[in-house]
């Protein structure tokens, strides 16, 4: 059966991943969930792809998880809901290449969870974040109480938790939660620019780069800069790295094969 609730485009080395549920704000629902998995594990060894975008269909990047299903759900379907939402993140979270979440509208809950997960946030003026769970007396479920302090601290995490507070772009920008704000006319051109120069790096330590933050940011000194170390010495033999040294030399772009 066609996968329409999330969609897939590649151009180049980068694809586009659109969550295409606009008549509901892009909610998660099971099939969404499943889909975007799909598509991730689609893309992680495809050599290909060094950059993956995710944005949303319509005005919303993603109002967060479908309430009109959860209401029909009994208490272990809704835990069954969330063990596959939270993983999904951390699939996000871990996945193997930059990921660059494109904020083009209403990101609450979920989708402000799922735009955490991802590497680098960029946003369009009109968008709207926030995590809005305790309004409906739950918290976040899928990595919100835990990314979004270890992103714009304690206080302001803990203010925006509590409240269930959405902030608009300029706002997210301030507290650090997004790297840029455009127009919406421009997001996805700007998210295709920072996607190109992300590209023109050595795939292999671009990983690497990634594994060792992701990582390092959850030890002490010592270790983080243990497992930097063991990341550098990935790099050390790989064609990849010749490449960059020669393309140095000869005063010529280098073309890396992630190799």
């Amino acid at each position: 059966m066609e996968d329409t609730v999330v969609t897939l485009e590649i151009e180049g080395p980068v694809a586009t991943i659109r969550l295409n549920r606009p008549e509901v704000m892009n909610a998660f629902n099971f099939d969404m969930l499943r889909s975007l998995s799909r598509h991730l594990d689609t893309l992680r060894f495809d050599p290909a792809i060094r950059v993956v975008i995710i944005t949303g269909a319509g005005k919303a990047f993603s109002a967060g998880a479908d309430l009109k299903e959860r209401a029909g759900m009994t208490p272990e379907q809704v835990r069954a809901f969330i063990f596959q939402i939270r993983r999904l993140m951390d699939d996000v979270e871990q996945f193997n290449k930059p990921i660059i979440a494109a904020v083009n509208g209403v990101a609450l809950g979920g989708g402000t969870e799922l735009a955490l997960a991802a590497d680098i946030r960029i946003a369009a003026e009109s968008a709207t974040m926030g995590l809005t769970e305790t309004r409906l007396a739950i918290i976040p479920g899928a990595g919100g109480t835990q990314r979004l302090p270890r992103l714009v601290g304690k206080g302001i995490a803990k203010e925006m938790i509590f409240t269930g507070r959405r902030i608009d772009a300029q706002e997210a920008m301030r507290i650090g939660l997004v790297n840029q704000v455009h127009p919406p006319e421009a997001l996805m051109g700007a998210c295709q620019r920072l996607a190109e120069e992300i590209c023109a790096s050595g795939p292999i330590a671009v990983e690497q780069a990634k594994y060792a933050i992701n990582r390092g940011l959850e030890t002490d000194l010592n270790t983080g800069l243990a497992i930097e170390s063991n990341a550098y010495w990935i790099c050390i033999p790989t064609e990849d790295r010749l490449e960059g040294l020669t393309a140095f030399r000869e005063k010529r772009k280098p073309i890396y094969k992630g190799k």
